[in-house]
């Protein structure tokens, strides 16, 4: 409005040129909707210019109608703008409804001008308006609420202006549920009304039918375009592009409006994208177009009793519809079972007939390994113990495959299993998932490796003990009696490692499995969620967590590190057994045969050995000259002389063979005594229970001295009480009187902070036991 520009005292005088009420009200009509009049012209869009002589008073009361005036003016104008979006364009639809309310208030003022004019007095100047019944204060009395709602609606228009969709309704709802004004949210609560209408026919068909129709983006559930390229996840626990489930709808939160709550919101977008799901994924339209026919109601705004009962009754019925379909149709039960009993290794005489006919093959050079004949021994297990009797889709899903081959390997080192997953099961058991199974097969069937080769020289060393063993027993009795200790305290571990991970880690979790996958609610991402967590703890307490160990920080101190070394020590102290039982057998061999050729010569009534045979027995060979000739002069004429011929005749090999065989198995005996020191002391310091208990198994008769590497780390040189210093002794034992021996065969013991004294004397009683 442009103010007066003379003040009324500048006026000069004459009273009849002014423009009176009545003339004043004849032009208010039509200003009122916008218009020029003769005496309130509008000289611009968002101008309406005053009579400059009228008095003060009546400059006021214009003022006051000017406004619904010019807001009239400006929404108009937004509503005969161009839409941008179907809650837009319904926004100004409610605008323009309310401007046609506005409108008819117009009318019935312009009918009571019209007849309080007509029956003014034409001889009076000035005045008799009042006496008529209309005056321009009663106008702005009778818009007052018009100009509250003109103004409301002003200030959505100038608010709409940055938001969209969602975020406009919430805008709206503000109105309705923060404002003290009861006619401010009234208003709000009329004009949510019609905004919503659009927003509602999306939501009926989105839990309905399962498809989104928002082609402005104003929806609070958007999709997602796939890139031409195909290299969008970069998130590798995603299921594969081909996958409606994690890669085609998200949930935009900023699109979410305030008439829903967040839970309810969640229920909707779950509803939504379970539905898409089966009817892309699952491949089932035809359930989810006969469940739209029978449910698909309307929805509006106000009747939210109405709107929670639908969308729980969608939900339940979604919900139980996708899970009989994962259950029924596409088997994912049965397969996350076969995946237990086969990569988890829960299918004992599968897994201990697949090692025993594949260890001949795996011994060789990963080079000459045949995938065909992996292919062929699996058959063979497959057919020999009860997984013959699992459906077959499961046993074509598992295939014998080979890792990549590295320089050095064998077939144990790049033999794996491999369970093929295919749509829609791989939302579930993701590529991320299937890699986690993998890796801990890879470690359970190292593990049963060790404890296969372990449990074979054990059997042969206690087969040889009643025989072959036997005769050499006054030779090597010490070295197998140190050997049978140390093979036996592997295997304890390797038995309290794989009861640990297969009951204590893996049964558990399955437990747990079993108990979230079975609720009556449960959703799709209830399943993901379940079966991920169920890995991790399977990978975390399975020692196959962490890449780097929590006390230093080194990749070499993890867990899976620290087991991958003492299995390695394992095997080659089994291989150093078996070189010792081979030189055994070849000792025992040189003495039978030496036996039978002295009988032999006695039965022909000759002496036993002669001084020729002496000379061959201690010469046969360059090895036996380089072993020198200490026996050189002894006697040999003698027929009592053949304990020390005998003797001799393996003595030509003992100078180098059985000293280094010694001192291999010595040196790995103390190695894997070491390691297992650093293992229970990072066992102890775990906040998992189960790990913890772990440790107290496998030590449960405090044979070893746990290290505490993160004292170690802080005090640099500095020990605690308890850790070891390394060093071999010899006359005490490491694990029970029996391992001591007066040549070193002892394990590595550590000293602590108590006295030489104190460990004299514990070292006589052990060995006095």
């Amino acid at each position: 409005m442009e103010p007066a520009e003379e003040p009324f005292s500048e006026a000069h005088g004459d009273l009849a040129a002014l423009p009176t009420e009545s003339a004043i009200l004849r032009d208010l009509p039509f200003t009122l909707q916008g218009m020029s009049s003769t005496h309130l012209p509008f000289t611009a869009t968002s101008t309406l210019t005053l009579p400059p002589t009228l008095p003060l008073p009546l400059i006021s009361l214009l003022h006051s109608l000017a406004e619904p005036s010019l807001l009239y003016r400006s929404l108009s104008e937004f509503v005969q703008s161009k839409d941008e979006g179907l809650i837009d364009q319904s926004l100004r639809s409610a605008i323009g409804t309310e401007l046609r309310s506005y409108l008819g208030l117009i009318s019935t003022f312009e009918g009571e001008i019209r007849r309080a004019i007509t029956s003014l007095d034409p001889n009076e100047t000035r005045g008799g308006v009042g006496k008529a019944g209309v005056t321009l204060k009663r106008c702005v009395v009778w818009t007052r609420e018009a100009t509250m709602a003109l103004r409301l609606m002003s200030l959505i228009v100038e608010e709409a202006k940055s938001r969209k969709g969602g975020q406009l309704i919430t805008m709206i709802h503000g109105f309705s549920t923060s404002h003290g004004d009861p006619f401010v949210g009234a208003f709000a609560e009329r004009m949510l009304a019609h905004v919503t209408r659009p927003f509602y026919n999306m939501l009926r068909q989105w839990i309905y039918d399962g498809e989104l129709s928002d082609p402005y983006h104003e929806f609070f559930v958007i999709e997602q375009e796939t890139p031409s390229g195909g290299e969008r996840e970069t998130d590798p626990r995603r299921a594969p592009a081909t996958s409606v489930w994690e890669d085609k709808y998200k949930l935009d939160d900023s699109m979410m409006p305030t008439i829903m709550t967040d839970e309810l919101a969640k229920k909707v977008f779950l509803i939504g994208k379970s539905l898409n799901f089966i009817r892309y994924g699952c491949g089932d339209s035809a359930w989810v177009e006969a469940y739209c026919k029978d449910a698909s109601k309307e929805l509006r705004y106000g009747d939210t009793a109405t709107l929670e009962t639908s969308i729980d009754k969608a939900y339940k019925a979604t919900m139980a519809r996708l899970t009989h379909l994962m259950d029924s149709k596409f088997h994912l039960f049965e397969h996350l079972r076969a995946l237990k009993k086969y990569l988890l290794l829960g299918q004992g005489d599968f897994i201990a007939l697949l090692m025993e006919s594949l260890s001949s093959n795996l011994d060789r050079p990963a080079g000459s390994q045949y995938r065909h004949t992996l292919t062929a021994q699996l058959e063979h297990a497959i057919r020999g113990s009860n997984a013959q009797y699992d459906s077959k889709d499961v046993l074509h899903r598992l295939d014998a495959r080979l890792l990549e081959l590295s320089h050095g390997d064998i077939g144990w080192d790049v033999f794996t299993l491999e369970y093929k997953i295919d749509a829609p099961v791989d939302v579930i058991i993701t590529p991320w998932a299937s890699k986690k199974y993998l890796t801990v097969f890879n470690f359970l069937w190292r593990v049963k490796r060790v404890e296969f080769a372990l449990g074979s020289t054990w059997r042969r060393c206690m087969t040889g003990a009643r025989g072959v063993l036997a005769n050499v027993d006054e030779k090597m009795s010490r070295d197998w009696k140190v050997a049978r200790c140390c093979i036996a305290e592997m295997i304890h571990f390797v038995n309290q490692l794989q009861y640990y991970i297969l009951f204590e880690v893996i049964e558990a979790s399955w437990d747990q499995l079993q108990t979230a996958i079975t609720k009556p609610d449960c959703t799709l991402d209830d399943l993901i969620e379940a079966h991920t967590t169920y890995l991790k703890a399977i990978t975390h307490k399975g020692l196959l967590g962490s890449p780097r160990s929590a006390a230093t920080g080194n990749r070499e101190d993890s867990f899976t590190s620290q087991l991958h070394h003492i299995l390695k020590t394992m095997l080659a102290y089994k291989e150093s057994v078996d070189g010792l039982y081979s030189f055994s057998v070849a000792e025992f061999t040189r003495r039978q045969e030496l036996a039978a050729k002295i009988e032999t010569r006695t039965a022909m009534g000759k002496w036993g050995i002669s001084e020729k045979d002496n000379n061959d027995s201690r010469s046969p060979s360059p090895a036996t000259t380089r072993g020198g000739n200490h026996n050189a002069n002894s006697r040999t004429d003698s027929p009592f002389a053949i304990n020390s011929v005998i003797a001799g005749a393996a003595s030509s090999g003992d100078d180098q063979m059985l000293p280094a065989l010694r001192m291999r198995l010595k040196d790995l005996s103390g190695d894997f005594k070491k390691r297992v020191d650093v293992l229970l002391g990072d066992l102890a310091v775990q906040p998992d229970v189960d790990m913890k208990f772990l440790g107290v198994v496998m030590n449960f008769n405090n044979v070893y001295a746990p290290r505490k590497r993160k004292r170690e780390a802080r005090g640099g040189e500095r020990r605690t009480p308890g850790a070891g210093t390394g060093s071999v002794s010899s006359g005490r034992t490491g694990g029970g009187g029996e391992r001591a021996d007066s040549s070193g065969h002892g394990s590595v013991q550590t000293e602590g902070r108590a006295g030489k004294a104190k460990e004299k004397e514990k070292g006589k009683e052990r060995t006095g036991a």
